[in-house]
């Protein structure tokens, strides 16, 4: 069982917090292990990298968690976090502010099982969520853009309707979605279903290029499972089946290169960039990590390195992962758990933002 109550163990990570700094000053490298209420976690880090401590104050409510928790995403610029769950008779999103006020709860019967879950045009006065739906219900097997309050705007793909389409647009179990400031989306299609595709759709949702065969070989994908876009025009896809990231020319499709060799004990199950563009921040739920690795300069994809590891308990399984791009923290979806945390930044030497 994961305790839900943590406030009380507040003044343990503020002195290890404190610890962990003078250690780092005099050793450079070193591991710091904490065990906190409903999270125990190590971080593992070098001199000048990225760490992160654990907000035991977010959310401030953790019983209101009463599902399996899926996605989480963040609305930088109004100060706001959704957080997706499955199970019966549960709300299926949650809404909190990123200090961790309660806001309110989406009752909605048009999601079944939510997935990956995104914040788009988070800077305009208008913005929406998406989230993919891998349920088998009538409204299962598709994606779906709400307003913040809940409201169902529209539906991409056949409702209810598994299938292989791209005129109707179908898709099976989609994992994740991911749309641009352009407009244009990218949606990695098969959470262990017919499809094992990477999609690109026009802002007037028209295919522009996929990828989708089944394989081990360059471009071919088994379970691809998160997806996030660079500022160098370039897709970077967690294939977690094959247990690797693959890297695409985000304007023609082209296959760029791929990242392996940090994954050789887990897959990666969630990608995403930290603020200032300079690390990838990578989920893998069978190991119970939360990895920091370099991004490559413009023009190179090379090898991934790892740079910072953070060691949740076991069995909590996070599952995908958002950021703050305002403050640098980072929100996790923990389906073992059953429930989101966030872990805010603190660098030595740099900053995040």
């Amino acid at each position: 069982m994961f305790a839900k109550k943590r406030g009380h163990t507040c003044l343990i990570a503020s002195g290890m917090a404190t610890l962990a700094v003078l250690m780092i000053v005099l050793y450079g490298t070193i591991g710091t292990h904490l065990q906190l209420g409903s999270s125990s976690f190590r971080q593992d880090y070098q001199l000048d990298r990225p760490l992160y401590k654990l907000d035991l104050s977010w959310p401030r409510n953790p019983e209101l968690f009463t599902g399996e928790v899926f996605g989480v995403a963040v609305n930088q610029y109004a100060g706001v976090v959704y957080v997706a769950q499955r199970g019966d008779n549960v709300p299926k999103v949650l809404v909190f502010t990123t200090e961790g006020e309660f806001l309110m709860a989406w009752n909605t019967t048009t999601l079944e099982m939510p997935h990956g879950i995104f914040l788009a045009d988070a800077a305009s006065s208008n913005p929406t969520v998406w989230i993919t739906d891998v349920g088998n219900g009538p409204n299962g097997h598709c994606i779906k853009q709400y307003s913040p309050s809940g409201n169902l705007l529209q539906v991409l793909g056949t409702p209810g309707k598994a299938g292989t389409g791209l005129n109707p647009l179908q898709f099976d179990q989609p994992a994740e979605i991911f749309v641009h400031d352009s407009g244009e989306m990218y949606i990695v299609d098969g959470d262990g279903g017919l499809n094992n595709r990477l999609i690109k759709l026009s802002k007037d949702q028209e295919v522009l290029w996929l990828h989708g065969e089944k394989g081990q070989n360059p471009a071919q994908f088994y379970i691809p499972h998160s997806v996030t876009v660079d500022s160098a025009q370039r897709v970077w896809v967690a294939d977690r089946g094959n247990k690797r990231i693959q890297v695409f020319n985000s304007i023609t499709g082209d296959w760029l290169g791929t990242w392996g060799s940090c994954f050789t004990e887990d897959a990666p199950y969630s990608v995403r960039l930290t603020p200032d563009k300079k690390y990838f921040v990578v989920v893998q739920l069978n190991t119970n990590q939360i990895s920091l690795l370099d991004a490559p300069p413009v023009g190179l994809i090379g090898q991934c390195r790892v740079v910072s590891v953070i060691q949740l308990a076991d069995e909590v399984k996070p599952h995908l992962v958002d950021l703050d791009l305002k403050t640098g923290a980072l929100f996790v979806a923990e389906i073992g758990a059953q429930q989101a945390q966030k872990f805010t930044p603190f660098v030595l030497g740099a900053s995040l933002i």
